[in-house]
């Protein structure tokens, strides 16, 4: 009997593996299951694998040059900031991501929390836990209705927002260089400056992918053209705002707020100074959930990898 080849799980979220095993097992794969931290650990759990599901565990280069079975990369995500490409691309291995997966969910996600950050909705909660009462106490509010959302990055997930945005009364606008004329979505008016964007928008939310470019694409420049009123919202990735810089803007006042559903260091260190504001609203990166988007993730990414094996096979 043939021995089953080793498909790699780095590290995942899910309950269990179960899906995974019902795709890859009847084609002759062994799923070896890893909760991975480090390169060095990604390095001894894939050392054997022919192919690899990856969610946050780090694959850099040198770790990519030591996968001597290795033929593809799934990740279970839409970005690929965890993987080396051009390593990947040199040792002839294909990579692959679920660019459909948590659209609605993230979407959902930046309107709740640009709302929560809007209406003073945890302010508000902590207040009362502190024995206060009172509307007024939380700090002014503005009208809604006709206040402007600028959206960096117009893929799939921040057109879902606009749709939901537009329902709710607010103008749209958006930045993205990389997106053609006639694929612009209606109702969204378009910038072709993010520093003009930032400078009209009332609410300022951020979608890009994390590349070496848009690192820290939020930075104090940026921030300091944001009206004092604005909110800073992001869903995408922690690195593409700048922490500090952030932490500076809110202590000082020179923006209104910030709604964060990624940081920098997941998590964070319990003594972040970001994490002192008042002004400032944070999920843990669970933008992404629900039950139906795991499971959907779950398999397609692995049957991402089964199709990539397959083909590099023949």
């Amino acid at each position: 009997m043939t021995e089953a080849r080793t498909v790699a799980v780095t590290d995942h979220p899910f309950r269990n593996l179960d899906i995974e095993r019902s795709i890859l097992e009847p084609h002759g794969y062994r799923v070896a299951e890893h909760q991975c931290g480090t390169a060095a650990e990604v390095a001894e759990a894939c050392a054997d694998a022919v192919g690899v599901l990856n969610t946050y565990a780090p694959m850099p280069a040198d770790v990519i040059g030591r996968l001597e079975r290795c033929r593809a990369i799934a990740r279970y995500g839409v970005g690929l900031d965890t993987i080396d490409l051009d390593a990947a691309t040199e040792r002839g291995i294909l990579v692959r991501n679920v660019p459909d997966y948590c659209v609605e969910e993230v979407a959902l996600h930046t309107i709740a929390l640009l709302l929560a950050a809007h209406r003073r909705v945890v302010r508000g909660d902590r207040r009362i836990r502190a024995g206060e009462w009172g509307a007024l106490g939380a700090g002014p509010v503005r009208r809604l209705e006709g206040q402007l959302l600028g959206l960096v990055g117009c893929g799939r997930i921040p057109r879902s927002v606009a749709i939901k945005a537009r329902a709710l009364g607010l103008r749209v606008a958006a930045y993205d260089p990389f997106l053609a004329g006639d694929a612009w979505p209606d109702g969204v008016e378009r910038y072709a400056d993010l520093g003009e964007l930032a400078a009209n928008a009332d609410f300022l939310s951020v979608h890009t992918p994390l590349t070496h470019d848009t690192r820290h694409l939020v930075d104090e420049q940026l921030l300091r053209r944001m009206p004092a009123h604005a909110v800073l919202v992001n869903t995408a990735r922690g690195q593409l705002v700048d922490t500090e810089a952030l932490d500076q803007a809110l202590a000082e006042g020179s923006i209104g707020g910030a709604a964060l559903d990624v940081l920098e260091t997941e998590p964070p260190p319990p003594d972040l100074p970001l994490l002192r504001h008042d002004d400032l609203v944070v999920t843990a990166h669970q933008a992404f959930y629900s039950e139906e988007a795991l499971r959907d993730l779950q398999r397609k990414a692995t049957e991402n990898l089964l199709d990539a094996l397959s083909r590099a096979a023949s």
